[in-house]
């Protein structure tokens, strides 16, 4: 949301000037020229209702507006770089680590953050980055962006018609078959989870270890965790879905997002991008 802030009517002068030099004073809260070459930069500044650029010629008679963005000053201080897998005009992938939030309404989330990590699109739908879908906030791994109006809207049925293929790995408690598929429907909606153990080691704690390969073919909130659980089988470091005496406290939840992969909805080309599984797994599972 902007709000208006300061409005300046310019009166007529004998020769035009650049707005660049112009503007220097003319709002009460932005006394400097840097400060409305920021205020600019930012898409803050308007002369007769259409973007300022630092070069136009102001002649007389136009009216300057000045807005306060609400999450400009949010923006300044959320220093948090985002690793971009893949990027273009119209979409990006990213990873998000483990314990951060998508999006809410807490100052620290991936969507507050894709500004400053992502570039502008220069289509002319361009909006500001947002993303697709969402991980869990213990959840790490790769998360879909898109960057205008239309690539929202295509990702989004792409989605819907489960036409995106995402691949997590999980390390999971207790013995379990080598490959399965879990079917249980959850909150009255059907929801499927294709799962293959690749590795297993013997645990004093647990029991067994499972590094476990999963392809989810429904998106409901919190399948995987909720399937494994469901099977006796809970995602090691989970504390919402677990067995009695059975919780890792204090390294989170081993789920990682890892493969995303999709036909580009503009260039049609195959779009596949895999993250390596976190040093934490490693530890586990050296081989992986």
């Amino acid at each position: 949301m902007m709000q208006l802030l300061e409005t300046h009517n310019v009166q007529n002068l004998k020769t035009p000037i650049r707005f660049q030099e112009y503007g220097v004073g003319i709002f009460k809260t932005i006394p400097t020229k840097s400060g409305i070459k920021k205020a600019i930069k930012k898409e803050l500044v308007f002369i007769d209702g259409t973007l300022a650029t630092t070069s136009k010629y102001i002649c007389g008679g136009e009216k300057i507006t000045l807005f306060e963005s609400e999450k400009s000053a949010t923006f300044e201080r959320l220093k948090l770089d985002l690793e971009v897998l893949f990027e273009d005009e119209t979409l990006a992938i990213i990873y998000k680590p483990a314990g951060i939030l998508v999006s809410g309404n807490k100052f620290v989330t991936i969507a507050n953050a894709l500004t400053q990590n992502l570039k502008k699109s220069n289509e002319s739908d361009a909006v500001k980055p947002q993303p697709i879908h969402r991980l869990d906030y213990p959840t790490s791994g790769l998360l879909l962006i898109g960057k205008t109006s239309a690539a929202i809207s295509k990702l989004s049925k792409l989605f819907e018609d489960k036409e995106i293929s995402k691949t997590y790995f999980a390390i999971t408690i207790g013995k379990m078959k080598i490959k399965g598929v879990i079917d249980l429907p959850i909150d009255k909606k059907n929801a499927h989870t294709d799962f293959e153990v690749l590795k297993s080691v013997i645990s004093e704690r647990f029991e067994f270890l499972n590094l476990v390969k999963l392809h989810p073919k429904t998106g409901r909130k919190h399948q995987l965790r909720k399937h494994l659980l469901s099977i006796e089988n809970p995602i090691l470091g989970d504390k919402e879905y677990f067995l009695d005496d059975k919780i890792l406290k204090g390294k989170g939840l081993f789920l990682h997002a890892a493969t995303l992969a999709f036909v580009h909805p503009f260039t049609k080309e195959k779009i596949s991008i895999t993250k390596v599984l976190p040093k934490k797994f490693k530890k586990i599972f050296p081989d992986f």
